[in-house]
């Protein structure tokens, strides 16, 4: 299994979202007991059978970069956790369905990710001002993660959905909602494993089946990357 190609996938949100859970659950499928501050990045591994079941299916390796810090950060935070955006494959957006404002940041994330320059011009959510163009030329596969579903009273969900659900267009994306302390939402077969499976299967071709010369080589191993700021998660 060490001789396993990989794909490098950033897991972008704001701190306390979830991100630790949400990458503990998806590479050891266990609930992650006592989540604790991420300083810098921590990188995770994940196997993936892409295009399982065809002639083509082969296994690789998904690295899971969870990039700490806040979309806010002084310039001088954001120019040390740019190093983690190198030849990034693929990105994950994760935001918390309880906090509006961890919605809305999704935007600045992919942005700095994304090494733009500018912010998108009106961002705001609630009324949907936003210039979907900013993301046109985008070749990066990515997906939302919403996560804490299982906070949100029953009578209150179809409201919060039809408030994030704009997101999914916006950047073009699939968009799972779950609950990280219940491994049942990524259960095999299920509409979120599909998605799942869709989405490294998009960065796997986007890492080894395109012509892109800014793609960097394989890692061989896991690493943990530090800087000064915290984040709790």
């Amino acid at each position: 299994m060490a001789s396993l190609e990989r794909v490098k996938v950033l897991v972008l949100g704001d701190s306390g979202v979830g991100k630790s859970s949400l990458v503990h659950l998806l590479c050891q499928n266990q609930v992650l007991g006592n989540p604790s501050w991420t300083v810098g990045c921590s990188v995770d591994v994940r196997v993936h059978d892409y295009r399982e079941g065809t002639p083509e299916e082969k296994t690789y390796y998904i690295e899971l970069w969870d990039v700490g810090g806040s979309v806010g950060s002084a310039s001088s935070v954001k120019s040390t956790r740019a190093v983690f955006y190198n030849s990034v494959n693929g990105i994950i957006l994760v935001h918390d369905l309880t906090n509006k404002k961890s919605s809305q940041n999704l935007y600045g994330w992919s942005l700095e990710a994304l090494n733009k320059d500018s912010s998108p011009t009106g961002i705001i959510v609630s009324n949907g001002d936003y210039d979907r163009e900013q993301f046109a030329e985008n070749s990066v596969p990515l997906l939302l993660i919403g996560t804490k579903f299982d906070q949100i009273p029953e009578n209150k969900r179809n409201d919060v959905l039809a408030r994030t659900a704009f997101l999914s267009e916006d950047f073009n994306a699939e968009e799972i909602n779950l609950d990280c302390t219940s491994p049942r939402y990524l259960a095999a077969g299920s509409s979120n494993a599909v998605k799942l499976s869709r989405f490294f299967d998009k960065v796997t071709e986007k890492r080894y089946f395109t012509r892109d010369p800014c793609q960097m080589q394989s890692f061989n191993d896991r690493r943990r990357f530090h800087f000064k700021n915290l984040h709790s998660d």
